[in-house]
């Protein structure tokens, strides 16, 4: 373990502008970042409940908040420590007061692809998928409706997103056209091990990390199982590549730990696939990495 802060963990991202890895506590109502940024404390309180985000051009964060996106600036060095305030952005299906946001990462090209979920008890499968970026705005998706969207991830040149619904026993797969928000060719990728998809990444060998039923398990390209990792206090909550070379692998906690593999474990990984920054107003297009 290398820190425990919080009362629960949920989206980890590394974020390569300030170098260190950060994750909202959606219990809490805090952002956290570890190691802290110099002169900076670990945590910084939200004005409102997060559990999903990504790291901006601007040096913003983008944060998804219950039926909402947002824009909140981070504290600098030398600055009153001030509970962060989201500009809203966007209003998801706002006639529908069954969904909020469950999951969400950019894409290749820097556009923000996110689901939703349905958080009444009927548990019908009313949950989308969306891209959203400040050039085109809100698209959907033409994906099957879910009842929790999980598991939004994409292949190293962008071109294959993976995707899955909480509720039901597959990860998929599909072929995914950033520009112009488009998806074809949808199919299983793989049968989930445990119930209850989760949070997914894909390193620079294309193998997929899924968290599900609180366990993280490694595939291959083709669907077929490399590893299992459990924790020994807690279950998985999310995982993310960062650090020097983005060979390191980190897991969080459900209950807010942050954990660094064992040696015999993190020997001969794949390094990760670094984050696209989420392209937003006034910041120039930034190259994307095809690693």
């Amino acid at each position: 373990m290398l820190i425990r802060v919080g009362q629960a963990g949920c989206a980890l991202r590394w974020d390569a502008m300030r170098q260190c890895w950060r994750w909202p506590d959606p219990v809490g109502s805090q952002l956290y970042a570890w190691p802290a940024p110099p002169a900076m404390p670990s945590g910084v309180r939200m004005l409102e409940s997060a559990c999903v985000m990504a790291c901006c051009s601007s040096g913003r964060v983008l944060l998804g908040l219950g039926k909402r996106l947002g824009m909140a600036d981070l504290p600098q060095p030398g600055q009153p420590i001030r509970p962060l305030q989201a500009q809203v952005l966007i209003t998801i299906d706002a006639a529908e007061p069954r969904t909020s946001i469950s999951d969400g990462c950019t894409d290749r090209d820097g556009n923000f692809v996110f689901g939703t979920a349905n958080t009444a008890q009927d548990q019908r499968p009313i949950g989308s998928f969306y891209q959203y970026s400040q050039r085109h705005g809100l698209r959907r998706l033409a994906l099957p409706a879910v009842v929790k969207a999980a598991a939004i991830a994409f292949s190293p040149d962008g071109r294959r997103m993976y995707f899955a619904d909480a509720a039901r026993g597959a990860l998929m797969q599909c072929d995914y056209d950033a520009e112009r928000a488009k998806v074809v060719n949808v199919k299983t990728f793989s049968t989930l091990l445990e119930p209850g998809a989760g949070a997914a990444i894909v390193d620079s060998k294309e193998n997929l990390w899924s968290v599900q039923g609180g366990v993280l398990v490694q595939y291959d390209s083709h669907g077929q199982v490399l590893r299992q990792i459990a924790l020994a206090r807690e279950a998985v909550a999310s995982v993310a590549f960062g650090g020097a070379g983005m060979r390191q692998l980190l897991v969080l906690g459900a209950q807010g730990g942050l954990y660094g593999l064992p040696p015999d474990l993190a020997q001969g990984l794949a390094r990760g696939v670094p984050d696209s920054l989420f392209i937003d107003s006034g910041s120039a297009s930034i190259p994307v990495s095809r690693t």
